[in-house]
């Protein structure tokens, strides 16, 4: 037996070193791959990554067992191009569509999305032209009254995602998620195209908000689903005296990836309009998404989101105070203030008394006019 075992010695060393050769085989080029620049190596491995979360589970297991690791989901989902594709979108949505195919294309979006057609300032589906033009449809002026009661109102139809006080300089986007106050509406100061500075005590960024004592920070998030009417509006009586344009990406901002994404708003692209009411400090951020490249504001034609010109981790400055407007752009309850391609987000941070109270519920549905909150 011994014998037999010692003639088959030199046999299964053989195979062995047969069967390992693969294995060494990836393993240097694993190694190879190491030491490549970082954008190279993403690209090799991001196709692998992807049959990873793709294929049938284990699939790809025997590469893990070599050295490799698939790219997390996040970072995977990061990767995406969202800018070039969002831009892709709204060339395409600008493509006149032919007569006899709109209302077909639009039936579609409406039984996908839910859309009410009967509040639309047009109904006929043939009026649209393209699709850019069917999501940003006006609504009849009495679909949405407007409420008188209460200081504050809903810009936009929307989900509720949060809303609350401001603590610790942190906001949450949903519950349990939150982001940095100062990365989301960045530093007091005005400077165009530069990069962000270390952010100070959370204290100091609070007090440069905060304008009268005993008052404090208040936020509400609204979710924009693609069925919902895409234009916002002024949520209260105040003076606009700022626009910040961050250029950013394009991710999804659904609640789902809002959970999963930490500091979803704070990469995304946004428009943050900053002014005055009469309680003191009042903001407004439009916030992009995928395939939303577009945030126009009605009164700012100078704004460019999703251009190529402007580089992600930079964000642009343009002050609407001049020498003959010295107070800003004054901006009533309920007045056009701008509009979406397609559905997004929108996070109003502003200051109040302590005794402000909201009328909401989070996860409710709300349309635009009707009560967030009021003293």
């Amino acid at each position: 037996m011994c014998q037999s075992e010692a003639r088959r010695g030199p046999e299964l060393g053989a195979a062995a070193k047969w069967l390992h050769f693969p294995q060494l085989a990836l393993r240097r080029r694993l190694g190879q791959l190491s030491c490549m620049s970082r954008p190279a190596l993403k690209l090799r491995s991001w196709p692998l990554t992807v049959l990873y979360y793709l294929l049938p589970f284990g699939a790809l297991r025997p590469l893990s067992r070599v050295g490799w690791r698939p790219v997390s989901r996040v970072a995977l989902y990061k990767s995406v191009p969202t800018r070039l594709l969002s831009r892709a979108w709204g060339r395409l949505n600008q493509v006149e569509l032919p007569h006899w195919l709109r209302r077909p294309v639009y039936s579609l979006y409406i039984w996908t999305f839910g859309v009410n057609m009967k509040e639309a300032a047009v109904e006929d589906l043939h009026h649209y032209r393209n699709l850019s033009e069917f999501f940003r449809r006006k609504l009849k002026p009495q679909a949405r009254p407007v409420c008188g009661l209460h200081s504050v109102i809903s810009p936009s139809d929307g989900k509720i995602l949060n809303f609350g006080q401001v603590k610790n300089c942190e906001v949450e986007q949903v519950k349990g998620v939150t982001y940095s106050l100062e990365s989301f509406l960045g530093p007091r100061t005005s400077t165009d195209d530069l990069s962000f500075p270390p952010a100070p005590p959370c204290g100091s960024f609070r007090n440069q908000l905060v304008t009268r004592e005993g008052n404090e920070l208040y936020h509400c998030v609204i979710y924009l689903a693609p069925g919902d009417y895409h234009c916002f509006h002024s949520p209260t009586d105040w003076t606009v005296s700022h626009r910040r344009h961050f250029p950013g990406s394009l991710m999804s901002v659904n609640p789902g990836m809002a959970r999963w994404i930490k500091e979803l708003f704070c990469h995304n692209e946004r428009v943050v309009l900053t002014g005055d009411w009469k309680h003191g400090f009042f903001s407004l951020t439009a916030v992009g998404a995928t395939n939303v490249g577009s945030i126009r504001i009605y009164f700012d034609r100078d704004l460019h989101t999703n251009s190529p010109r402007y580089s992600k981790g930079s964000y642009n400055d343009f002050s609407f105070v001049t020498h003959t407007n010295k107070e800003g752009i004054p901006m009533r309850k309920g007045e056009h203030l701008g509009e979406f391609n397609l559905g997004s987000t929108i996070v109003l941070i502003f200051e109040a008394p302590k005794d402000f109270n909201f009328k909401l519920k989070a996860g409710q549905k709300i349309r635009f006019g009707e009560a967030l909150g009021s003293l």
